[in-house]
């Protein structure tokens, strides 16, 4: 049997599509890796219950899609996805085959690495780490963490621990005091449109002050301890700096989560604002490739509204080219989530200019690849040897070919590299993805010998 939709992620994007698409009277298939709905931004609301007004907001979208009649599958892992649209995932250790006329990729986004001395240590993790922790588990740090980075997740997260009961020793600042400036001619435009959300983001400042938490603008950051994190090490107007650390927290803000894109083999380009790959689509979300779209963070970072305004534009587009819809209907549907798109833009603009990702300088030494513990001396070494591209890193080094499959070491490589061949980011060719995207049990693969075996 055959569904007119599979949608991979159940977040603001994949929920909208996928309540959107029932309406339309698409049959829908919906595949999240998560226990429930709300991918990592709404992760686990349903049960927290809602703490404000846009929690609030969030659990509409949920119910409306509980109520929408959409078939979903929680702790299903996408790992394949072939030219025909049959879409392979496994859950509790059993593989499965959908087959589908449209697939809708709403993969959402992942953290950008920040790699400084010694943070493969253990206590050293990312925010948005610490804020799935502290959403799923009620999991608070304590006076001995600091929090390091750029990026409004810095302010939320620290609000959202300190008023869980949970203690900072610290924040250090690494952005470019200079970004401000640059940001500012994009400052009416955005304030103008959305003044409340640059206010709250002022409140939270004020909440943190109140609390007595550091706020340090740093750099030369480090992470230190004997077989675990113990310290670290920094560097501020005053000076070199030492302070004890059971806990350091990174962030450098988020890009396109690109595996699964990268892997069915979607054109890509280069987004010099936010410094990072994207995939190629058009205004519908509509690839290249036949039958695959895109939707949410996973197409360019835009947050979580504008994410659930383009699972309803992406998902219009399937439903007439299914058939159910006419243009009309269609382009009539999609202009209350293209004025949305339209009106975000401002906002977005001011934040890429006042985080711009900062700039990678690793010593030799330092880990680059965790999994085959490749450091940037032996990159740098590859790349005198003529080594210009990931692809060939791979032969090189082994950089990218562990379990993570470059997930966490891609940008900070392609840095590197560049840096070594003085040649902007975007001309280091990436990563090239292949299926399957995420390891597998021999077990699960026989399983899907046995389908095909019983028809």
């Amino acid at each position: 049997m055959t569904t007119d939709l599979v949608i991979v992620g159940a977040g603001p994007a994949g929920l909208s599509a996928a309540t959107e698409a029932a309406a339309q009277g698409l049959s829908v298939v919906l595949l999240d890796e998560n226990d429930g709905p709300g991918g990592r931004i709404w992760q686990a609301l349903e049960s927290r219950g809602a703490m404000n007004a846009e929690d609030a907001a969030a659990l509409t979208v949920i119910r409306q899609f509980r109520a929408c009649g959409a078939a979903a599958h929680w702790g299903a892992t996408v790992w394949a996805i072939e030219p025909d649209g049959t879409v392979f995932w496994s859950r509790q250790g059993a593989a499965h085959a959908t087959r589908s006329r449209y697939v809708l990729l709403a993969t959402g986004a992942t953290e950008r690495p920040l790699p400084v001395a010694g943070w493969t240590l253990p206590g050293v993790m990312t925010v948005g780490a610490a804020q799935i922790a502290l959403k799923t588990g009620g999991l608070v740090p304590d006076a001995n963490t600091w929090i390091a980075g750029q990026g409004p997740l810095l302010l939320l997260y620290t609000v959202q621990a300190l008023r869980a009961g949970g203690r900072i020793g610290g924040i250090l600042d690494l952005s470019d005091p200079a970004a401000r400036w640059r940001a500012g001619r994009h400052l009416p435009a955005a304030a103008l449109r959305f003044g409340g959300d640059l206010w709250k983001g002022l409140r939270w400042r004020q909440e943190i002050r109140r609390a007595g938490i550091q706020w340090l603008r740093a750099s030369d950051l480090r992470a230190d301890g004997d077989g675990r994190l113990q310290r670290i090490r920094f560097r501020t107007a005053g000076g070199m700096r030492e302070e004890a650390a059971d806990l350091l927290l990174l962030h450098d803000g988020v890009i396109p989560s690109m595996q699964i894109p990268r892997a069915v083999g979607c054109p890509q380009e280069w987004n010099h604002a936010q410094h990072c790959w994207q995939p190629v689509t058009d205004p519908w979300g509509a690839t290249s490739i036949p039958g695959m779209f895109v939707a949410g963070d996973g197409g360019g970072i835009r947050g979580a509204e504008a994410a659930r305004a383009s699972g309803r534009i992406a998902t219009l587009g399937i439903a007439h080219a299914c058939g159910k819809i006419s243009a009309r209907t269609r382009d009539e549907a999609a202009a209350s989530p293209r004025a949305t798109l339209a009106r975000l833009a401002s906002l977005r603009g001011f934040l890429d200019h006042l985080y711009p990702p900062l700039p990678i300088r690793l010593k030799d030494a330092t880990l680059v690849c965790r999994c085959e513990e490749v450091s940037a001396g032996q990159i740098r070494r590859a790349a005198t040897l003529g080594c210009r591209g990931l692809n060939q890193l791979k032969a090189y080094t082994r950089c990218g070919m562990g379990p993570c499959q470059g997930r966490m070491c891609g940008t900070t490589a392609a840095e590197v590299l560049a840096e070594v061949h003085g040649v902007p980011v975007g001309e280091v060719e990436p990563f090239r993805a292949r299926f399957p995207t995420k390891p597998l049990v021999v077990g699960e693969l026989a399983a899907l010998e046995q389908m095909a075996e019983h028809g």
